[in-house]
C-alpha cells in the first residue's frame, strides 16, 4: 500500500528532528484559522516550546492558534547553517505539515558559541559575519521572504574596550556590506533596539534606524519590540508611526519578559496603531518566561491577543 505522503513526512520529520511519529496528530485548529482576510497574522517564537523538538514545537504552534513560527536558529541544532539541503527541505515540509507559515530567523548568534560581531579582535569579526552571511542562505532556503532579527545583545554589545559608537560602525559597516547578499536572497535583516538592561549598543528605534539609513539597503530595516522600548522617551503611537516606514516586524511581550496579558503594558494602543497605519507583516509573540510551560504561555498570550485586537478601533 502506497504511503500518504503527509504520513511520509512527518515520519521522516520525526526520524531528523527527534519527535515521534505517533505524536503527529492533527487536532481541532485554533483562533487563527477563524481570523478574517487581512488581519494581523500571528506568529510564534520556536523557543517558547523549549524542550520540544522543532518539530513537536510547530505541532504545538499550530495546536494553540498561531498562523506562524519564528525560528530560533538553535532549535535546529548546534550549529544552524550546517545543516544540509536535505535537512532544510525537511524544515520546510515540517512547518507546511503543520499548516504554518514561516517568518523568519531570531537569536541568530547564540550557537555556535563564541561568535561576535563588533570584537576589537578582526579575526573574530570576520569569522562572525562569515558565519551569518551562511545564515542569510539558511534563512532564505527555509522559506520565501523571510526576516532576521538581529538581537543577539551578547554577540554584538561592545565589549574588550570598544566603545559604543565603535561597535555601531561595525555593524553599519557589516550589514553594509552583508545587504546585497541579503537582497540576492529575499531575505530582510531586521536591526533591532535592544534595552540598555540588555545591551550597551542601539537602544532605541532612532538608533536602529540611522544604521538603517546608512546602510540604505531595503534588505536591512527594522522592528518594533514591546519588550525593548525601556529607553524610548516618545510616546507608542508616535514611535510607530514616525518609524512605520522602516518597521518591517513586530515582536510582543511585557516590559519583563512575560506573555502579553500577563502585566500592563498598553498592546491596545500598539495594536490600534498598527491598524490605522495599515500594517500587514507579522506579529510574533516572544516570551522569555516559559511557565506554567511553554504551551499554556502560547495559548494563553494568543487568546489575550486576539480578544484585544477584535476591540481596538
Amino acid at each position: 500500500m502506497r504511503m500518504r505522503r503527509r504520513t511520509f513526512l512527518k515520519s521522516s520529520a520525526a526520524q531528523l528532528f527527534g519527535a515521534p511519529a505517533a505524536m503527529f496528530v492533527r487536532v481541532q485548529r485554533g483562533p487563527a484559522q477563524r481570523l478574517p482576510p487581512g488581519r494581523t497574522r500571528l506568529a510564534i517564537c520556536s523557543e517558547t516550546f523549549t524542550g520540544s523538538s522543532f518539530a513537536e514545537a510547530c505541532k504545538a504552534a499550530w495546536r494553540t492558534g498561531y498562523a506562524g513560527i519564528e525560528i530560533e536558529p538553535a532549535h535546529l541544532g548546534p550549529d544552524p547553517a550546517t545543516l544540509s539541503a536535505a535537512q532544510r527541505l525537511e524544515v520546510r515540509r515540517i512547518i507546511e505539515g503543520e499548516g504554518l507559515r514561516y517568518v523568519g530567523l531570531h537569536s541568530f548568534l547564540k550557537t555556535p558559541a563564541g561568535l561576535h560581531l563588533t570584537a576589537a579582535n578582526s579575526s573574530l569579526r570576520r569569522r562572525s559575519w562569515d558565519y551569518l552571511a551562511r545564515l542569510v542562505d539558511l534563512a532564505a532556503d527555509l522559506g520565501d521572504r523571510p526576516v532576521m532579527v538581529l538581537g543577539s545583545s551578547k554577540q554584538r554589545q561592545a565589549i574588550e574596550g570598544t566603545k559604543p559608537q565603535e561597535a555601531v560602525k561595525l555593524l553599519t559597516d557589516g550589514l553594509r556590506k552583508m545587504a546585497p547578499l541579503a537582497e540576492k536572497r529575499g531575505v530582510c535583516i531586521l536591526m533591532e533596539p535592544l534595552a540598555p538592561q540588555l545591551c550597551n549598543v542601539v537602544n532605541t528605534l532612532e538608533e536602529a534606524a540611522a544604521i538603517v539609513r546608512a546602510v540604505g539597503s531595503s534588505a536591512v530595516q527594522t522592528i518594533f519590540d514591546s519588550h525593548n522600548t525601556a529607553a524610548e522617551k516618545k510616546p507608542l503611537d508616535a514611535l510607530l508611526r514616525e518609524y512605520f516606514p522602516l518597521i518591517r516586524h513586530v515582536h510582543l511581550n511585557e516590559m519583563d519578559g512575560q506573555r502579553p496579558g500577563a502585566g500592563t503594558f498598553p498592546f491596545a494602543l500598539v495594536l490600534g496603531t498598527l491598524k490605522q497605519l495599515r500594517y500587514s507583516g507579522w506579529i510574533s509573540v516572544e516570551v522569555f518566561h516559559f511557565k506554567p510551560d511553554g504551551e499554556t504561555v502560547a495559548r494563553l498570550a494568543g487568546e489575550f491577543l486576539y480578544r484585544l485586537e477584535e476591540k481596538v478601533p
